[in-house]
């Protein structure tokens, strides 16, 4: 297939300022203007596999992504489904982590520009809006308590069943301990934080004992006074989950159940 027929249908089907380079024997670099949120061009090769040609990112795209997004955090629950979805309607395949699309019936021009697609919107997902984001804060965070706690030692939405058989005042996370648990509350908004108060002051009343620790899915935004009251009754807290926070949450929660033993 001569490099000047597929330059002109990419270019005709996409865009005028897309070029091929040859690197190597039925290989090209696709250089193109669409680029990643941080100015990075999107990485494409057009090879020749066997008897097809393929449109491939050589697993540029997940490591972009990596960047910005701890690797669990894309690989399961909604951001993972927002993936597949796009893929799926591009019909473009992810060969653990090399995301490749068919040229079929020498269409060059559509395949590639259904690969571009793909590829944006699968980056999207570091742009989800607010609400989205929230929706995953907490796939985000039972995915770290369950990796850091063995099933018998956590209980998710535990309350108290002599107390509270009414589950008024909920935990999002229990860790069983003999005399002392971890009780884990994960908080994203200020009338969360207001709940959570309410509950700890409850089990104050209630003679409990226990540790509490809690994680926020983005401290500065809850209300100064709010955090107040809070951090007057309660005890370990995290500011995020993001970063290196993931290592020290875990960090401290195995702490925690050598404590507990």
């Amino acid at each position: 297939m001569q490099q000047e027929f597929i330059e002109k249908d990419f270019r005709q089907k996409v865009c005028s300022a897309i070029s091929l380079a040859s690197e190597g024997i039925n290989r090209f670099r696709v250089f193109n203007p669409f680029l990643f949120d941080d100015g990075d061009q999107l990485c494409i090769f057009l090879k020749r596999e066997g008897q097809r040609w393929l449109l491939s990112d050589e697993g540029h795209t997940f490591m972009h992504l990596s960047y910005q997004l701890d690797e669990k955090e894309y690989l399961q629950g909604t951001r993972l489904k927002i993936i597949e979805n796009a893929l799926s309607l591009f019909s473009v395949q992810d060969r653990s982590g090399e995301l490749v699309i068919s040229v079929e019936d020498d269409r060059f021009g559509d395949s590639l520009f259904s690969f571009i697609q793909a590829l944006l919107k699968v980056m999207d997902v570091t742009f989800l809006t607010r609400e989205r984001v929230r929706s995953t804060f907490h796939e985000d965070f039972q995915s770290l308590i369950s990796e850091a706690v063995p099933e018998e030692r956590r209980t998710f939405k535990w309350h108290d069943p002599q107390r509270d058989p009414h589950a008024l005042y909920p935990v999002d996370c229990r860790i069983n301990g003999s005399s002392m648990p971890v009780f884990i509350f994960a908080l994203q908004n200020d009338e969360q934080v207001r709940d959570a108060t309410i509950s700890l002051h409850q089990f104050e009343r209630w003679n409990l004992v226990y540790r509490s620790l809690t994680i926020f899915e983005d401290q500065e935004s809850i209300n100064r006074k709010v955090l107040a009251r809070y951090s007057d009754i309660s005890e370990k807290q995290f500011s995020s989950l993001q970063g290196e926070n993931r290592l020290r949450i875990a960090s401290y929660l195995q702490k925690s159940l050598q404590t507990l033993q």
